[in-house]
């Protein structure tokens, strides 16, 4: 056993040797120098057992007992540090600090926990997948529609993953020119959480806000994915000002990060198909779009000429009629006109008597032929 007098000679009440080699404790000094020793020896212990008698105690301290078929140990932790939660027979591995008590009880101060096994792992995603839900957070009510074409956007991976290369390689194929702002983080093990939340509250807080931020991992074991089930992780995406959309891992796979993002896409490559515009189907769309655009231009150009010459013969039909009805109504009023000429009535025989009718007047008397100039004798009244 390992210790240093020197640190503890405030809490030495008193030591009589017995003899050379013997030495006398305070209850003081031995809890502190076995703390010393665990300090020294075993700073950080892994222990792996079945939980009991789990409880939280004014919503901050946790304590339960990790114990096997023969043994249990007591366990201390914060609540905020508690990642996952637990319940009382769930198997689960620990990182703790081993500890004296003031009062004597040997105790586990837990700095990290997670369960093992599939079917605790299940459960206790369930546990908190259920609370989430109930609190709305994956409601599809306040999800947002993901930009179809965004030229601005935040991408939160590991650069030397498979997953981001793919990423890339379809964005710049399928339409490129897009400004990409990359936060470089871990996407597994025990950090990997918090730097991908950091990076999230990094981008929601820039003066440039992007149009969308992209969170993507490839594929991986449950356990490699464990990062995106955390709980304050989702509760970040979920409160996310930017858009968010996920590509984490396969098709089949489905996590608390995903189910609170706006979107999930199956796997990294298909987010990158999912935001932008394939540029060979935008110019195939585009030369159809003029294709069709000029066959409806020639179309309504050709109905319109089609107008304007029904217009034209409407117009010049009305024209000639009118003019028809002009020449009738002039060629009656010819009629009437050479039917009034005293020439004609002249030529049949009708004479025009001109000057006054009074008896020893002079007058004309024009014939067709002649003028006769006759002295008046006699007027009768009809």
């Amino acid at each position: 056993m390992q210790f240093n007098f020197d640190e503890f000679e405030d809490l030495i009440v008193s030591q009589t040797t017995i003899s050379d080699s013997e030495i006398i404790f305070t209850p003081s000094l031995l809890v502190n120098t076995i703390n010393q020793n665990f300090n020294y020896n075993y700073p950080l212990i892994t222990i792996s057992g079945e939980v009991a008698n789990f409880k939280i105690n004014q919503n901050k301290f946790v304590f339960f007992d990790i114990k096997d078929s023969n043994s249990t140990v007591n366990c201390f932790m914060m609540l905020f540090a508690m990642k996952m939660p637990i319940q009382d027979g769930m198997q689960i591995i620990a990182k703790v600090e081993p500890k004296i008590t003031d009062w004597g009880k040997f105790n586990l101060t837990v700095k990290e926990i997670k369960p093992v096994g599939e079917g605790n792992i299940k459960k206790s995603l369930d546990i908190i997948k259920d609370k989430l839900a109930k609190e709305g957070i994956f409601d599809q009510s306040r999800k947002r529609l993901i930009p179809r074409s965004s030229n601005n956007i935040a991408v939160i991976s590991s650069t030397e993953a498979a997953g981001y290369a793919d990423f890339i390689k379809i964005i710049n194929e399928r339409w490129g020119g897009i400004k990409i702002r990359v936060a470089h983080t871990q996407v597994q093990g025990e950090s990997a959480s918090k730097q991908i939340i950091n990076a999230v509250n990094y981008f929601n807080q820039v003066q440039d806000l992007p149009d969308l931020i992209v969170i993507i991992r490839g594929g991986g074991s449950a356990n490699d994915l464990m990062a995106f089930n955390d709980e304050l992780l989702a509760r970040t995406i979920a409160g996310s000002r930017v858009p968010v959309i996920t590509g984490i891992g396969h098709e089949i796979d489905c996590t608390l990060s995903d189910l609170a993002a706006d979107f999930a896409g199956s796997t990294p490559s298909n987010v990158a198909q999912i935001i932008t515009r394939d540029r060979q189907d935008e110019i195939i769309y585009l030369n159809n779009y003029i294709n069709n655009f000029s066959k409806k231009i020639v179309h309504i150009l050709d109905e319109k000429k089609n107008e304007i010459n029904i217009t034209i013969n409407n117009i010049h039909s009305y024209i000639m009629h009118n003019i028809d009805n002009e020449l009738h109504n002039l060629n009656s009023k010819i009629r009437l006109l050479d039917n009034l000429n005293p020439q004609k009535v002249l030529s049949q025989g009708y004479a025009l008597v001109r000057g006054r009718v009074e008896i020893n007047s002079i007058i004309d008397i024009e014939t067709n032929s002649n003028i006769i100039k006759a002295e008046v004798k006699d007027v009768t009244t009809k």
